[in-house]
């Protein structure tokens, strides 16, 4: 249903930290409306206190279906949730109710997108605590797409400029991420990470598959994960046609993809991805003492909808003062109005 403009629902994230704020200062660009239709799904009063802490000039209308937006510059369309006590909410607390209004607005972006009914969905923060503290034992977005749209091959995917990072697992304890290193498992995130790059307007890509092991195990010297798993899986991927190389020391892929080596690398557990990433994508200001840049955006591949997110918490320390940075959340908004006019 995906048109020029792409409908995309945005959550709130949770209340009680960034996610409001950064959306408010977001819809207040006139920028956003060039790529998409954004509509937000939340609750309305939160969104309105939002504003004020994001000092933007904007209106909020609450509506109870999509089909009652306006997409009107200057005015926020809110799919009013009406699940949060305002006399209640506490910025920079964790509470179930937070966690509770937090997943509510994901399970109704979800069933929006899944209905059609949106081209795209992007997701504000949440906090894990919180989410479970209200009785919803995921860990996080992934795991709570996976489970409501019934897909079961999903992989992490991190873009920023340069990188692309896909992960063969995430939020498992390190002794399970070893143990999920498995050529079938390597050879699907392959695939996935090269038709996303393609969604992304990159022909050929080329990807880099990391190794487990330090040195990539130096010929079986420090485990035999390369050898057993991740070469035969690499040779796979090449037999069926995509270009791959791997495995390749941890330590030199990412520097080699954030030069442009790379079209995408293939990280074989959370941390490996994730801290080359975020140490290039998130700037600390120490004389400020708080992060002058967050950027970064997180997708979910394998799914049947578009679903990206920022990388970054709720950031509770700074809830509520009106210093959260937007940039993360513009880049995942842009990254899904990319991927549905690609899709459609």
């Amino acid at each position: 249903m995906a048109k020029k403009r792409p409908i995309l629902g945005i959550t709130m994230g949770d209340p009680a930290g960034i996610g409001p704020e950064i959306a408010a200062k977001v819809l207040a660009m006139k920028e956003i409306y060039d790529i998409c239709n954004p509509l937000i799904v939340g609750d309305a009063r939160v969104m309105n206190e939002a504003i004020g802490i994001a000092g933007v000039t904007l209106g909020v209308r609450p509506i109870t279906a999509v089909s009652e937006a306006t997409f009107t510059r200057g005015t926020m369309d809110v799919i009013d949730l009406h699940h949060v006590n305002m006399e209640q909410l506490e910025y920079g607390k964790i509470s179930a109710m937070a966690g509770n209004a937090a997943f509510d607005t994901v399970k109704k972006v979800i069933e929006l997108a899944m209905a059609n009914q949106v081209d795209g969905t992007v997701t504000g923060p949440i906090h894990k605590e919180s989410l479970n503290l209200a009785g919803h034992h995921f860990a996080g977005h992934t795991e709570i797409y996976a489970h409501f749209t019934n897909s079961t091959d999903v992989a992490m995917l991190l873009v920023d400029g340069n990188l692309r990072i896909i992960h063969v697992s995430t939020h498992v304890s390190l002794r399970e991420a070893c143990d999920r290193v498995k050529r079938g498992r390597i050879v699907k995130v392959i695939q996935l990470l090269d038709r996303a790059c393609r969604q992304f307007g990159i022909q050929s890509p080329r990807i880099g598959v990391a190794g487990l092991n330090p040195h990539a195990s130096d010929g079986g010297l420090f485990g035999g994960e390369e050898k057993a798993e991740i070469v035969p899986a690499v040779e796979q991927a090449t037999a069926m046609g995509f270009r791959v190389d791997g495995p390749i020391p941890p330590d030199v892929l990412f520097s080699l993809a954030n030069g442009g080596f790379y079209d995408g690398c293939v990280a074989m557990y959370h941390d490996q991805g994730h801290i080359p990433f975020k140490l290039l994508e998130f700037i600390w200001d120490n004389k400020k003492q708080r992060m002058e840049s967050v950027r970064g955006v997180n997708i979910t591949l394998g799914l049947p909808i578009i679903r990206t997110s920022v990388d970054h918490g709720t950031a509770f320390e700074i809830a509520g003062k009106g210093i959260a940075s937007p940039e993360a959340l513009l880049d995942a908004i842009e990254y899904a109005a990319k991927m549905a006019v690609s899709r459609a």
